[in-house]
């Protein structure tokens, strides 16, 4: 099937963009597609050179594990802005929301404005949270739930975060097994490799200094392909108003889900928060937050156009696949060069980012304070072992969304009802916290794998009844912030 499928998109390649002529003399149609594939090839040989420089220039001004953990907490708007913001539009944000253009058209741009809401979400509290936080977000659970539920939540965010750093690398693997027709276990094995030795050497230095230029990749390689698909020549897009913001394949339901699991990851979620920490001052942190809320909202929609069409010319096929043949059929090869740079790179941030914070708060359930050059070395163990997992995942769990919604679930479930009655000044009540955590926790991926696996009904049921537990066991007794006091 395969096979058939790319020997009728060559066909359709070579008949829309091969003038009739280059058939006729062989050696021009042998140097066309030599030349196709060196545009390529040497575009992103020079971006993986620019990174590696920077790579290296960052482990070279590594010298204490507080650089290593936080970049010096020296960065300023324009690097934390970067950094969110190619974190926060990952391989898995890019290409889940393009897959799943096919079915929702243009609600499907509510991936992304979901985050710019929990963004939004975040701005009343982020001064709070750069004020009182250090490095990782269970020392902030440690400060108001107690030593247990740092060391609870030190043990299962990072569990959580395998589901979060699979995503990721399954999306490089299908980068690449449709740029460059590797098997998909070749793909897995090369993205995963390349995340941990990229982790492994600048930590949060390389991390910080990449992301701003890998966000205007991003930005730049999505704007440009919507800015040169010829809609003139295409079939009509749906109407914006019949299919957005709600249609048959997504409904009001699934936007409430979609916020309560999603959308609140960014309200209280570790990755956002490392970004946050590693700001100079709270000012610079409520800036950046601000300035990606606003661009996530314009950029969500360019996202989706892109889908629509990919979906609409690929119809059925992979979303890396659709996009990959939306790029090969429309876009110059210096343009095509640049998307395959950008995905790459939305990719490389989130990984890294993600690889990073969970290996940091592994470190942290066995030292409470990680700045000592003990639990430095004990945070590139971890980032070996936690990628090396995340590798044996993605050969298992291939779908982007569901890996990435799933580890999702289980972490909105067990903290963000906790860490949001803690930061909002909330009564609550800590000697339920740690099995509210883990109840609730467990409850709404319990819910989210049946609603994944065709029981809609039962596993909103399911879920919901989490967040309700963890709910109950947070503020029960009402009116009493903290029993122990």
């Amino acid at each position: 099937m395969g096979d058939s499928r790319e020997s009728i998109n060559d066909e359709f390649i070579l008949a829309n963009i091969v003038p009739e002529t280059i058939f006729m003399f062989p050696t021009f149609y042998f140097c066309f597609l030599l030349f196709s594939i060196l545009m390529k090839i040497t575009i992103l040989i020079v971006y993986g050179l620019i990174l590696l420089l920077i790579g290296i220039y960052s482990y070279l001004k590594i010298k204490t594990p507080f650089d290593y953990f936080l970049a010096g907490k020296k960065t300023g708007v324009w690097q934390v802005s970067g950094s969110l913001l190619a974190t926060i539009l990952g391989g898995s944000a890019i290409l889940g929301t393009i897959g799943l253009s096919e079915s929702q058209s243009w609600a499907s741009a509510w991936y992304i404005l979901a985050a710019s809401l929990g963004l939004f979400g975040l701005l009343p509290i982020v001064r709070k949270v750069y004020s009182q936080g250090k490095f990782t977000l269970p020392e902030l659970i440690g400060q108001y739930y107690g030593e247990s539920a740092r060391k609870v939540t030190s043990l299962i965010i990072p569990i959580a975060w395998l589901g979060i750093v699979a995503a990721q690398i399954i999306a490089g693997a299908q980068i690449l097994v449709s740029f460059f027709n590797l098997t998909y276990t070749s793909g897995v094995l090369l993205t995963g490799i390349i995340f941990i030795i990229y982790t492994y050497i600048g930590g949060q230095v390389s991390v910080m200094k990449t992301d701003l230029f890998q966000s205007f990749f991003i930005l730049g390689g999505v704007i440009l392909t919507a800015f040169l698909i010829p809609s003139d020549q295409l079939p009509a897009l749906p109407k914006f108003a019949s299919v957005f913001p709600f249609n048959s394949h997504f409904s009001p339901f699934d936007l409430f889900i979609l916020i309560i699991t999603f959308s609140s990851t960014f309200v209280v979620g570790p990755d956002i928060y490392s970004r946050v920490f590693c700001a100079k001052d709270s000012k610079t942190a409520f800036r950046s937050v601000l300035v990606v809320a606003l661009i996530l909202i314009p950029f969500g929609f360019v996202l989706s156009y892109v889908g629509i069409y990919a979906s609409m010319m690929n119809p059925g096929t992979e979303n890396s696949s659709a996009l990959v043949n939306l790029a090969n059929l429309y876009l110059p090869e210096w343009a095509t060069g640049i998307l395959v740079a950008a995905l790459i790179s939305a990719v490389l941030s989130t990984a890294a980012t993600t690889l990073l914070t969970a290996s940091m708060i592994l470190s942290e359930l066995f030292h409470k304070d990680i700045n000592n050059q003990k639990s430095f070395n004990q945070t590139r163990l971890f980032i070996v072992l936690i990628g090396a997992l995340s590798i044996l995942i993605s050969l298992k769990v291939t779908s982007i969304v569901s890996s990435l919604l799933m580890a999702l679930s289980f972490y909105s479930g067990a903290f963000i009802i906790p860490m949001v009655a803690a930061l909002f000044n909330l009564p609550f009540n800590k000697r339920f916290s740690i099995a509210a955590m883990l109840s609730g926790g467990i409850l709404a991926l319990s819910g989210k794998i049946l609603m994944t696996f065709h029981h809609p009904e039962i596993g909103f049921f399911v879920l919901i009844s989490g967040f309700v537990l963890n709910a109950i066991l947070i503020f029960l007794p009402f009116g009493k912030k903290n029993s122990d006091q």
